[in-house]
């Protein structure tokens, strides 16, 4: 798996739960450690390896051999699995991936009485197990090779065929490998269902017979394109997307009365997604390339309006009491000041959209100390083969 790195030595270990990180956890001489490749409960043989990060020495573990193997283990598809790092659990499957999803929810949401025994709901699967991802940051080292860095090790890894990436962009990939030795990282975005693409930095090697450098690319979703800057967010799972935004307006409880904000609105998914079944929708963005994407999206929407202003700023402002706020932030959460303008305004539902069930309990904690009530906790994988989870929290306030 870590090829080429030696170990200090060699051991038979029990595994346990998982971390944070899609590693299992093993006792090893009185200390717990991470283990890579491995499933709770098997009896392995484990590489240790250590290594000094901000002069803290870091003792790990890699599976070498499986001893008693879990009923859920498989074959990695992926050569490059182990060596990249870029998936956890390719090693098991699909079926199982979705039920640790549920437990890794449920246990970042136990961490807190208030939040202990809410529903949370099976796992929805992605259409897709592989080639789903739309979106590829590659380092580029030896000459233009193209590869990832392995988290754990450092070591750079020459990729020629991603399997979570989408096929378009392994094409793309096939061309530019080794032809790009002028730039040190490279990110490459797809439209599966455009065939569009967008490459950052330019390529100026007059080897790269595609275009380069776009500033923007589009893709299409339930029927409606979408134009996507370089800077701006867009979930990577385009097939799941359709899905999760379809959960999104269902838990809105939406009539044609309803007034709704989207927050962190971004390109403005979300925001045409609910407009069908609102009497007004409030897109709110930070980024000006976002707005200025989502602009030009929802155009032809007339019960939309763009807010370009901090999240916290434009809630307090509002003229009326929501029906319904979207949250989708960034991995870190909500800023505190964001919850407090919510609980300030009281709208009667928030629909929290998450990719950290760690910020996600945080802030719904919050939230219903603060009054809320969350009513239904729905996981999505929106990341098969990595231990990413997806989460749709709602809540509701007491009035």
């Amino acid at each position: 798996m870590l090829e080429n790195f030696e170990n200090i030595e060699t051991t038979r270990l029990k595994l346990g739960e998982f971390d944070s990180l899609g590693d299992t956890i093993a006792k090893y001489k009185d200390i717990k450690i991470s283990v890579f490749g491995g499933i709770p409960n098997e009896e392995v043989l484990v590489g240790i390896h250590r290594y000094t990060k901000k002069r803290k020495e870091i003792t790990f573990g890699v599976v070498l051999d499986v001893i008693v193997s879990s009923i859920h283990r498989i074959k990695p598809p992926c050569t490059y699995f182990g060596a990249c790092s870029g998936c956890q659990w390719q090693h098991i499957d699909y079926p199982y991936q979705l039920i640790i999803k549920n437990k890794q929810v449920k246990k970042q949401f136990n961490e807190y009485a208030e939040l202990a025994g809410l529903n949370i709901q099976p796992t929805i699967p992605s259409p897709g197990m592989f080639n789903y991802r739309n979106h590829a940051r590659f380092t580029v080292r030896k000459e233009g090779s193209l590869g990832f860095v392995n988290r754990i090790t450092r070591r750079f890894v020459t990729i020629e065929n991603c399997m979570i990436m989408a096929t378009g962009i392994n094409k793309i990939l096939s061309h530019l490998q080794g032809k790009v030795a002028e730039t040190s990282q490279l990110s490459i975005r797809h439209g599966i269902n455009t065939n569009e693409w967008l490459i950052q930095p330019s390529i100026k090697n007059p080897e790269v017979e595609l275009m380069t450098g776009q500033t923007h690319y589009r893709e299409q979703l339930q029927d409606r394109p979408f134009r996507i800057a370089s800077p701006s967010f867009f979930q990577v799972n385009t097939l799941q997307a359709e899905v999760l935004g379809n959960i999104v307006k269902q838990k809105c409880n939406l009539n044609p009365s309803s007034k709704v904000v989207d927050a962190y609105a971004g390109v403005g998914t979300f925001t045409a997604i609910v407009s069908e079944d609102a009497l007004k929708v409030i897109a709110i963005e930070e980024s000006g390339a976002a707005i200025k994407d989502a602009t030009i999206n929802l155009v032809g929407l007339n019960n939309v309006e763009f807010v370009e202003s901090k999240t916290e700023d434009a809630i307090l402002n509002l003229p009326f009491i929501p029906d319904a706020v979207i949250l989708d932030p960034p991995r870190y959460g909500c800023h505190i000041e964001v919850l407090k303008s919510i609980l300030n305004k009281r709208p009667k539902r928030v629909v929290y959209v998450s990719c950290d069930p760690s910020t996600l309990s945080r802030d719904v904690s919050v939230l219903i100390k603060g009054g809320y009530t969350a009513i239904d906790v729905q996981p999505i994988d929106m990341f098969p083969q990595t231990h990413h989870i997806e989460c749709v929290v709602t809540l509701e306030y007491n009035f």
